[in-house]
This record gives C-alpha cells, structure tokens and sequence, in this order.
C-alpha cells in the first residue's frame, strides 16, 4: 500500500473515533470532583478573575494543585461562545480522533509497517477504558495528546541523528550533515515544548521529561552532542514550566499547592489497580476475576516488567557502549512504562494519598503497552534473515508458525476490543450522562433546593464539586479531621467546625450532606450532639440538607 491510501485509512479511523464518542455522549461529558477544577478554572478565566477556584466559597484563590493548560484551552474554546462545559465535548471528540490517529502513526514510524500503524489505530480507537476517559472532563485526553505528539518529535530527532552518523560514516557533503544537524535541534527543541505542555496538563509529566533526558543521553554518540542535544530539549522544555512555577510563586504560598509528607500507600489501593488492569485486558467479568482472584495476573505483570527491565539494560547497554542501534520508540516507550509508573508511586507516596488507581491514572500506561504489543506482534512476523541457514526443524517451525500466530493473535485482539467497545458505547449512550452530569445527580431534589436558595445563604458540603457542576453555586467544604491529600490531621479543625456550627445556627448557612443519612452519619454521635437545633429541610434519593427554616 503507498503512503496516501495509508494516510486516508488513518483520517478514516481518526474519524470514526471521534464520530463514536460524539454519538456516546449526547447529554455532555461526564463530571467528576476534578471537572469542577477545570470547568471553573475556565469560566474564572473567561470572566476576568484569572485561574481561580470559583467553585468554593471564599475568597477567590489562585489555582496551583490543578496544572492550568486544560482550563487555558477550554477558556480559547469558550471565546467563541461556547460555555466550558460544551467545550469539553468539542474538544474531547477531537483529541480521540487526533490520538488515535497519533498512535497509528507511532506504530508507522516504529515498525516501517503500514499495517502495524492501522492496527494500533484501531486498537487505541476500540478500546472501552479510553473511550470512557475521553467521555469525561478530564485531563488525561489532552495529556495523552502531548505526550503521543512529543514521543513522535522525539522519534524524528533521534532518527535524524542516525541519518546524520550514517553521512558521516560514508564521507557525504557537508551540507547534508548541516541539514541534519539543524534538523535535529529543531525536533528536540519542540519535543521539549510539547513534554513541558504535558507537564502543564498533568504534573505526571515529569515522568516525560525523564524519559527523554535518558533516551537522548544514550543515543548521542559522545558526550559533546549528549550535553548540546539535552540542552536543546531543556530549551524547549523549561521556560513554559518556569513560567508556571514563578507565577505561582508571586500569586500563591506553594509552587504546586502540595506538600511533602510519606504516605504508605494503601494495599486496597493496588488491589483497585490491579482490578483495573484486568478489567483492561479482556471484557468478560469471569475473565477478570479469574485473574484477579488466582493471582495470575500479579504473576504475570512481575514477569513482563522483569524481562522488560532486563532487556532495557541490556539495550542501554548496547546503544552506550557498543553504539549497536536500538529501535528508539520500544526503547523510549518501555522506559517511559517505569517512569510514569515510578512518578505515579513517588507522588501517592509523597505529595498525594488521596490519588488511587483508576483508569485515568492508569491510561498512559494502558497506551504504551499498546505500542509495545504492536512491537513485539511486528517482530514475531517478521522474518529473521539470520537464521535463515539454518536447517534445523526446529528453527524451521518456528519460521512457519510465528506469522500465522501473530496474525491470529491480532485478530483475536482486534475482536475482544470491538466487543467491549461496542458494550460500552451503548451503555453510555443509554446512561445519560456520567458521574454529576447523570440524571441522579441532575434531578436531586437537595440540589434542587440549593440552587433556589438566597445568594446571601452560604452552603457547606461534603461534595462541593456536585454543588457547584450541578446549581451552579460555590460552597464551602465541611471541616475533617484528616486531609485526603497530604493524610495528615487538619491544624484548626475544632475553630472550623464552631464556625460552620455557628454560620448554621444562625440561618446564614445550610448543610447539605450527599450519600449520608443524617450529621450523625458524617460526623460521628459525639459532633451530632453540637448540632442540636437544626432543622432536617429536606432527606430524599439518600441525601440530607440541614438548617434553619
């Protein structure tokens, strides 16, 4: 096939990727606790009020614990007349066609095979977890984006320093080499700017920039391009990070809003990981517990991140000492698996307790297994001329089974994401909407009463993102005794909890409580009793709002 039948197979299941999430969300996007960050992030922005929390009822505050650039490109989209929300929608049912179509040009440019790129665009383009993701307000999209446009630029700059050692080596002019050479700091510099956009999407980023740093340390040839080659992707990357970091230090106490403090990180937590990831594998329920529960798949992910470790150092060995060449794109990708995976575990262990393993967290790993599938699948089907001397009837079978194998393999692939695929875009299309955006939570009659409340009346919440997504108004979050976040006891917590008791006593403030039966239930018998002289204004769908008539 030549490339622009290619080309226009790709633009076909970039398309339909795209149509596919446009026909499964006709309500709008999903809505979790973090689509309230970025929604209100955007419209502040929209109104004037720069990145703050709009959502909470205070005084407005500069935004650091949510990197801005999903609510900076909402609030472009939102210029032309589209509320935050709507924008989502638009631009999510773009980036799951731009993805998809970024994948299967990864899998082009890391296997030279025109079927290898389609096969991983319909991978990418079938699969349940991503379609889910991508129906959400959330920033993974956006994030997987940058890093499927940075790891491609990478490709090309690393693939332009070979040409560049293959001219040399055979005495070329020196106005090709001079091409090469500006060529390749060109695609180095705007690897660095999009990894940096990565990092302003999602702080995991780093794991990126990691990732790079290595990948571009081994495969220069001495130590003079190693030191001009990272300076060039650090010139890229740095300032836009910068940036965002003195901002936050002239408008804020912290860079990033989280703390350092160790956080073991909960056994409860890696079993939902590994639930996930089963769920990921295959879409029968009895498959998936068959692999969580046997202890199969813990097995079998240990054994793949062995040998992948293994084969990394021997490959870093290889490109380092021995200047063998080394496919950059597995080699890239494999590392950046270890790397997103440590960055994920340092951050819950260290900055986050309250991140958990869902499928968001886990999708840039779920896209980079899917990259490294593809090439292995390529390199079982691919015929090794070096053993074609051989005689020997094993090697022979070996010769004649490997390329049927992968093929049915691909097929069987192929059938199992379609099938979960083709489940999960009804099921979205009949649920009618996902998380705040669904009709329980649209139609709460505690909801309800909030948004017809006084604008003088304060609400306090055990949820504020579903008051805010839902009415519409900002509310203030109930006092805890521990934050989620850092899992450490909250300084204050008694003066705020007067506060609150004596803002509700006073009819200047309601409580409204989600998914609870009554204060007893949220706040334990002995803080209940504190609040004696409240009224029950509303208990209904499992939900209570408290105050004074």
């Amino acid at each position: 096939m030549s490339r622009i039948p290619y080309f226009f197979l790709l633009i076909f299941i970039s398309l339909a990727a795209g149509l596919a999430l446009w026909y499964a969300t006709p309500a709008g996007l999903g809505l979790t606790n973090d689509s309230a960050a970025y929604i209100g992030g955007a419209r502040s922005l929209l109104a004037g009020t720069g990145y703050s929390d709009v959502w909470l009822d205070s005084t407005l505050e500069a935004v650091t614990h949510y990197p801005p650039l999903l609510s900076l490109t909402l609030s472009g989209i939102g210029l032309l007349g589209l509320d935050p929300y709507r924008a989502a929608r638009v631009l999510h049912i773009l980036l799951f066609a731009a993805n998809a179509g970024l994948i299967g040009l990864l899998g082009l440019r890391m296997t030279k095979s025109q079927a290898a790129g389609i096969f991983l665009a319909l991978l990418f383009g079938t699969n349940a977890q991503l379609l889910r993701i991508h129906a959400q307000v959330l920033s993974e999209p956006l994030f997987l984006f940058f890093s499927l446009a940075s790891f491609l630029t990478c490709s090309v700059a690393i693939e332009r320093q070979s040409a560049l050692k293959t001219d040399n080596a055979k005495n070329r002019p020196s106005t090709s080499g001079y091409a090469l050479r500006s060529g390749t700091g060109f695609w180095l510099l705007l690897t660095g700017f999009l990894t940096s956009l990565a990092f302003l999407t999602r702080y995991s980023g780093l794991a990126l920039i990691a990732t790079f740093l290595v990948a571009i340390f081994l495969f220069q040839p001495d130590w003079r391009s190693r030191f001009i080659r990272i300076a060039q992707f650090l010139a890229g990357a740095v300032p836009p990070i910068a940036a965002w970091f003195i901002r936050n230090s002239l408008v804020a106490e912290s860079a990033t809003n989280r703390g350092m403090q160790f956080n073991l990180i909960q056994i409860s937590n890696i079993r939902t990981g590994l639930w996930n990831v089963a769920d990921f594998l295959t879409p029968f329920q009895a498959w998936q517990e068959w692999l969580f529960r046997s202890g199969m798949l813990s097995i079998f992910l240990i054994a793949v991140a062995l040998v992948s470790l293994a084969w990394l150092a021997y490959r870093a060995y290889c490109s380092f000492f021995l200047k063998s060449p080394t496919n950059p794109l597995t080699f890239t990708t494999a590392l950046y698996v270890f790397g997103y995976l440590g960055a994920v575990l340092f951050s819950m262990s260290f900055f986050d307790a309250s991140t958990k393993f869902q499928h968001r967290i886990l999708s840039p790993l779920y896209v980079s297994w899917m990259v490294l599938l593809v090439s292995l699948l390529q390199t079982l089907s691919t015929k090794d001329t070096k053993v074609e001397h051989k005689k020997s009837v094993l090697i022979r079978l070996i010769r004649l089974i490997r390329v049927p194998f992968s093929l049915t393999l691909v097929a069987i692939i192929l059938a199992l994401s379609t099938f979960n695929f083709q489940q999960t875009l009804t099921e979205l299309r009949q649920i009618d909407g996902l998380g705040y955006a669904s009709w329980r939570w649209r139609q709460m009659n505690v909801l309800a009463i909030i948004k017809d409340l006084p604008p003088d009346v304060a609400i306090y919440s055990n949820s504020p993102p579903a008051v805010y997504l839902v009415t519409g108004r900002a509310s203030r979050v109930i006092p805890t005794r521990v934050n989620p976040v850092s899992g450490q006891a909250r300084s204050g917590y008694e003066q705020a909890l007067a506060e609150m008791r004596a803002e509700l006593l006073a009819g200047r403030a309601v409580l409204a409580l989600f998914d609870v039966s009554d204060i007893e239930d949220a706040f334990g018998e002995e803080i209940a009793l504190q609040f004696d002289g409240l009224t029950l204004l509303e208990k209904s769908q499992g939900n209570v709002l408290y105050g004074i008539p």
